[in-house]
């Protein structure tokens, strides 16, 4: 971690809140984005990034000022979009179920066509497993290491590796199952 980020840190425990402004503005880009692609949506995105901030402001006593903020941070974030992942797949879930028992479509006029690759690619993503989604996310959309992603995942790097690995080969599965659709 740099010295301006424990010295802020230090300052924040010391009981200046101004000082974890600093921190939330530095960090809630990278945040939201993350939120984003874990949820597809900006008002969940916004609210589990707000969520983050608090949890790590609440926490932050039980952070250790040698190791790096930012992967700390990462973790505090996915451990809330993880449960809000099995949450609404619990909704989705009995909503499928009343929809089979009113024979209802659940997303009438939903149509893949003139779609952008990206998007595909971000559809083709919330597919895999939370594992290999959050790998891929935090290394390839938030640029983070793969000691950097180790560390936020608390796995080893061998571990990190070999998600990231498995990941892509899923994702490109993935993508050649999509491609021989068309």
């Amino acid at each position: 971690m740099s010295s301006t980020e424990a010295n802020l840190i230090c300052e924040i425990l010391a009981g200046d809140a101004e000082a974890y402004a600093i921190l939330v503005k530095r960090y809630q880009k990278p945040i939201f984005n993350l939120m984003l692609r874990m949820t597809s949506c900006d008002e969940d995105a916004m609210d589990l990034s707000q969520e983050t901030f608090v949890r790590a402001y609440e926490k932050l006593e039980q952070f250790k000022t040698s190791s790096p903020f930012f992967p700390w941070l990462y973790t505090i974030g996915m451990n809330l979009a993880r449960d809000f992942q099995r949450k609404a797949r619990a909704s989705r879930t009995a909503v499928e179920a009343l929809s089979r028992d009113q024979d209802l479509p659940l997303n009438p006029g939903e149509s893949l066509s003139g779609r952008l690759e990206a998007e595909q690619v971000g559809q083709l993503l919330q597919k895999l497993s939370m594992d290999y989604r959050e790998a891929l996310i935090l290394r390839f959309h938030e640029g983070l290491s793969v000691n950097e992603l180790a560390s936020s995942l608390g796995i080893s790097v061998s571990g990190a590796k070999m998600r990231i690995h498995r990941g892509l080969l899923k994702l490109r599965e993935l993508l050649g199952e999509k491609s021989h659709e068309k």
